[in-house]
């Protein structure tokens, strides 16, 4: 039988644990807003470009003149992750094709084992545990940078595989201009990420050439029809008519499988 006693204890004991959560989901949303969201701004000035950082969320991004970089907003799992990084398990020599069947048609893309191994090396993991069946491609954008954004479990960019995955062939595109930047060409595949060496299972299809830090893996391409499909998910526009956020044209990967050439 409970007494008074430890009744109010256990009581005491939820009430603290309430608190707890509620101020872990405080710093989680003031890491989003802070770090994570890093958005570049193209302002044309005395004839050059000057980048201006400003920090948002991905669903923040309301004005067509801001353009918001390619990120995750980590879970608790990502921002401190509670899973080893998968065991390298793929050729490195090799070259790597995923075919993403979504309902919109078929996306492939060649995957350079080479250059981005443990890149490459985590998506044959995911592939292989069915990680990306059924999810959808939660973030388009379409002012400043060109991008549809795909890979969360959650559908709300703050999924992922619960490790993390460091930054590779950042150098892949080029030396980064005066302001900081490279091209990231269109049919480029890159990872999202929330900061250096944070990649998870979130990625972005490049489907217009787009100046972006060289801070996001690129570890491949896609093909020309995959390029069509997301050339017209972005025509569509995104939900609401903003430049950033869920494309009106949902687009869902129904199989993701990863095979060796």
């Amino acid at each position: 039988m409970v007494t008074s006693d430890q009744r109010r204890r256990q009581l005491a004991r939820e009430k603290y644990l309430r608190q707890q959560q509620r101020r872990e989901e405080a710093r989680r949303r003031s890491r989003r807003n802070i770090v994570i969201a890093s958005t570049l701004a193209v302002v044309l000035a005395a004839g050059g470009a000057v980048w201006a950082s400003v920090a948002l969320t991905g669903d923040d991004a309301k004005s067509s003149d801001v353009a918001s970089s390619p990120s995750n907003t980590p879970s608790p799992e990502q921002s401190t992750p509670s899973q080893p990084e998968p065991a390298m398990a793929i050729d490195k020599k090799a070259t790597y094709t995923m075919a993403l069947k979504t309902n919109l048609g078929d996306i492939t893309v060649t995957m350079d084992a080479a250059k981005a191994p443990r890149t490459v090396n985590s998506f044959k993991h995911l592939a292989d545990k069915k990680y990306f069946d059924g999810t959808k491609c939660h973030r388009l954008t379409t002012s400043g940078i060109f991008v549809l954004q795909c890979g969360d479990p959650k559908g709300d960019g703050t999924g992922g595989p619960g490790y993390s995955i460091p930054d590779e062939n950042l150098n892949g595109l080029g030396k980064a201009g005066a302001d900081g930047s490279v091209t990231y060409p269109k049919g480029t595949v890159a990872m999202a990420n929330a900061g250096p060496n944070t990649g998870g299972s979130q990625f972005f299809l490049v489907y217009k050439d787009t100046k972006l830090p060289p801070s996001y893996t690129p570890f491949g391409t896609f093909d020309a029809d995959g390029l069509k499909l997301v050339e017209e998910v972005a025509k569509a526009g995104v939900a609401g008519g903003a430049g950033d956020g869920a494309p009106q044209k949902a687009v869902t990967i129904q199989k993701a499988a990863v095979t060796k050439k």
